[in-house]
């Protein structure tokens, strides 16, 4: 057997080590997720399935902060001047001219979750929480190798962030009850893609399990 490289990780016990995971929020925000945000208003979507998410990402969320994981929050905001040309073509298209998550809106808030005072939030101006933001920077600097993506749309911004992600060379852990879209049949292609290519999709129970595992382990040494 050819000789294994000593700075791959194998199964989730490694790939999920506290030591050098983040879990990553994707766009919990009122317009996002709320009843009254832009995409309720826009797309007339059915919001119901965002309290039940966003409780479950905190479980998932609290669980990091115990095992000693980093937790790092992304918040769109999209204001029209901000957004690049093909990207602020659509959102006219689709959003009536509304702004979404503007800048100091109530659309920009969180939406029931929000950062403790020591944990990063990241603004960015486009689909991936990468593209011209300091994340790679933030995560490089503190040793992190696997991302636990978790946040809303499943299809969009989570998906164009954990790509670029993995194309970083972040390993990719997405637990299919931590994401969420107002698109079904998307969500679920996404989830399907993430687990065929791009990383692993344990549900988030498995994941804290490896987490408490990890905890144990420490104090037995």
């Amino acid at each position: 057997m050819p000789e294994r490289k000593p700075d791959l990780l194998n199964g989730l016990g490694e790939i999920l080590d506290p030591a050098h995971t983040a879990v990553v929020v994707v766009d919990m925000q009122n317009d996002f997720c709320a009843d009254g945000g832009y995409i309720h208003t826009t797309q007339n979507a059915d919001m119901s399935g965002n309290k039940p998410l966003s409780e479950r990402i905190g479980k998932l969320v609290e669980a990091a902060r115990d095992a000693g994981a980093m937790v790092v929050w992304i918040k769109a905001i999209y204001d029209h001047e901000l957004l690049p040309a093909p990207m602020l073509s659509k959102f006219l298209e689709k959003g009536k001219g509304a702004v979404c998550c503007a800048s100091d809106s109530w659309g920009s808030d969180f939406y029931e979750i929000a950062p403790n005072d020591d944990e990063f939030v990241v603004e960015k101006r486009c689909y991936s929480a990468f593209h011209n933001t300091q994340l790679d920077d933030i995560l490089r600097r503190r040793g992190i190798r696997t991302l636990v993506m978790t946040g809303v749309a499943t299809n969009v911004c989570v998906d164009s962030t954990l790509r670029e992600g993995f194309f970083h060379g972040y390993y990719i852990v997405m637990p299919p009850d931590c994401v969420g879209s107002a698109n079904v049949p998307l969500h679920e292609a996404t989830i399907k893609s993430v687990e065929f290519i791009f990383g692993h999709i344990p549900e988030s129970a498995e994941v804290m399990k490896v987490w408490a595992e990890a905890r144990q382990a420490q104090a037995a040494e």
